[in-house]
C-alpha cells in the first residue's frame, strides 16, 4: 500500500476542481491521505464564486466542517483573466448550487499556508495546486523557509508538447499568473508537472461517465452531470474523444505517482512577451546544461486513472 500522504489543495473550482476536490474526500474516506485544507484562488471564476464551490463541494461530499481558506483574488502582476466561457458564471455549470453550510475560515490562504508548512517535519506535506499559483507564490516570496516542509508540489498547469488552451503558446493556469509560476519552479521545491502532455490524454469518455452515473450515490451522478456540461466546450475546441480531466490528474499523480511517467528537466517560464505570455520552456534534451527542477509528466495509465476516481468517488453520500 502507498505511503499515506498528508495533502493541501490549492484550487480555483471550476468543474474539473470540483472532481478533484471530490476525489479527494473520497481517497480520505479511503485510508489513503490526510486531506488537510482547500486553500483558494482566483481563477476559472473571481475568488468570491471559486470560494463558494469550494465550500460547496465539501458539502456535497459530507465535510460540512472541512477547513477551507480564501487566498489572493487576482494575479501578483497582471489583471485576472477568468474561463467562464468553459465553466460558466458560477464556476460549476451543470450542477445545482445552494448556500454552503461549510464555513469560510477567518484566515486568509497564504498565513495559513505558511504557519502550517513552518509547523511541518521536514517534507512532510504535499501540495497539489490546480489553479494559478498565486497562492503558492507569494507564501514562498513572503517565507522561502517554508520549502523545507514541502514533500512536493504536484501541479496542474503548464504546456510544452501539446499546444495552449488559452493561447496558441499557453496553458490557463500558467497564463492567468505566469510570474507566480516562474516564482514557484525557481524555488528550490521538489516540483512535479501535470501539464496538458498528459491530461489531454485523460478524458471524459461516455463508458467513464457512465461508470460514475451508475454509483448507488448522489455524487457519481452528479459528477458525471457535471463533466459531461464541461466537456463540451473541450471537445468541440480540441476535437478529442472526450474533454480533459485536467485537475484529477495531479491528485492521482499525488498518491498513485505509478500511473505516471515523464521526466526530470528544466523548466521556465514566459514572463515578458505578450505572444507567448505564460508558455513553458522545457529543456527535454539538456540542451542548457541548467539543473532539472521539476519532474514532466507525459503519460499516464488513463483507465487506471479514472478507476480510482471512481473506486473514490464511490465513498461519498
Amino acid at each position: 500500500m502507498n505511503e499515506k500522504i498528508r495533502l493541501i489543495i490549492d484550487t480555483d473550482p471550476g468543474q474539473d476542481d470540483a472532481a478533484a476536490i471530490l476525489m479527494a474526500h473520497g481517497l480520505a474516506k479511503r485510508g489513503l491521505i490526510d486531506f488537510m485544507a482547500l486553500t483558494v484562488v482566483a481563477g476559472n471564476v473571481s475568488l468570491h464564486h471559486t470560494a463558494t464551490n469550494a465550500r460547496i463541494i465539501c458539502d456535497w461530499a459530507g465535510e460540512t466542517g472541512f477547513p477551507v481558506y480564501a487566498g489572493a483574488g487576482k494575479p501578483l502582476l497582471r489583471p485576472l483573466v477568468t474561463a467562464e466561457e468553459v465553466h460558466g458564471k458560477t464556476g460549476l455549470d451543470g450542477a445545482e448550487l445552494h448556500d454552503p453550510q461549510c464555513p469560510l475560515q477567518p484566515v486568509h490562504a497564504v498565513p495559513y499556508l505558511i504557519d502550517t508548512l513552518r509547523k511541518a517535519e521536514e517534507a512532510s506535506i504535499t501540495l497539489c495546486p490546480i489553479g494559478p499559483l498565486t497562492n503558492i507564490a507569494q507564501a514562498i516570496s513572503l517565507a522561502p523557509d517554508i520549502v523545507r516542509g514541502i514533500k512536493n508540489i504536484v501541479l496542474m498547469g503548464g504546456n510544452y508538447f501539446e499546444a495552449g488552451n488559452v493561447t496558441p503558446a499557453a496553458e490557463f493556469n500558467f497564463y492567468v499568473d505566469p510570474h507566480a509560476a516562474q516564482i514557484v519552479l525557481q524555488s528550490g521545491a521538489p516540483i512535479t508537472v501535470l501539464p496538458l502532455d498528459v491530461t489531454h490524454k485523460a478524458c471524459i469518455t461516455t463508458p467513464r461517465m457512465d461508470v460514475l452515473r451508475k454509483q448507488n450515490n448522489t455524487n457519481g451522478k452528479r459528477l458525471a452531470n457535471i463533466l459531461q456540461s464541461y466537456e463540451r466546450f473541450d471537445t468541440q475546441k480540441f476535437g478529442l474523444e472526450g474533454g480533459p480531466l485536467h485537475d484529477p490528474c495531479a491528485i492521482a499523480c499525488a498518491v498513485f505517482p505509478e500511473l505516471f511517467s515523464g521526466k526530470s528537466c528544466r523548466v521556465d517560464v514566459e514572463t515578458q512577451s505578450e505572444l507567448t505570455m505564460g508558455a513553458c520552456v522545457v529543456d527535454w534534451w539538456g540542451s542548457t546544461g541548467k539543473p532539472a527542477n521539476a519532474y514532466w509528466v507525459t503519460d499516464v495509465d488513463a483507465d487506471a486513472m479514472f478507476r480510482e476516481l471512481a473506486d473514490s468517488i464511490r465513498e461519498l453520500p
